[in-house]
């Protein structure tokens, strides 16, 4: 798995960066890393709209590691993005 910064290859314009700001970047990438869900076999984030399972081990797989797990999932649910819950839906009024 990776973390943050050390997964990217040590190129010519990471040594021009200062030290303040590669640290605040390493720092943004480990948090952002930390709190997202990931399938727990091939480590991929699901995309918004995706179905995701969740085993019995209370294990989250998506839809192509699926058929890796032997027990039928507990549940299914699908990904939302970070708006979900948070837009304003206006009714349409109703033509009699």
């Amino acid at each position: 798995m990776s973390r943050g910064m050390e997964a990217f290859p040590d190129t010519p314009g990471a040594r021009d960066m200062p030290a303040l700001e590669r640290a605040l970047l390493r720092r943004g990438m480990t948090d952002r890393t930390a709190n997202r869900e990931a399938c727990a076999f091939c480590r991929r984030t699901p995309l918004v709209g995706e179905r995701v399972y969740v085993a019995e081990s209370g294990t989250m797989l998506c839809e192509l590691c699926l058929p890796r797990e032997l027990a039928l999932p507990v549940r299914c649910s699908t990904i939302h993005g970070p708006e979900f819950g948070h837009t304003l839906r206006i009714p349409h009024p109703h033509v009699a």
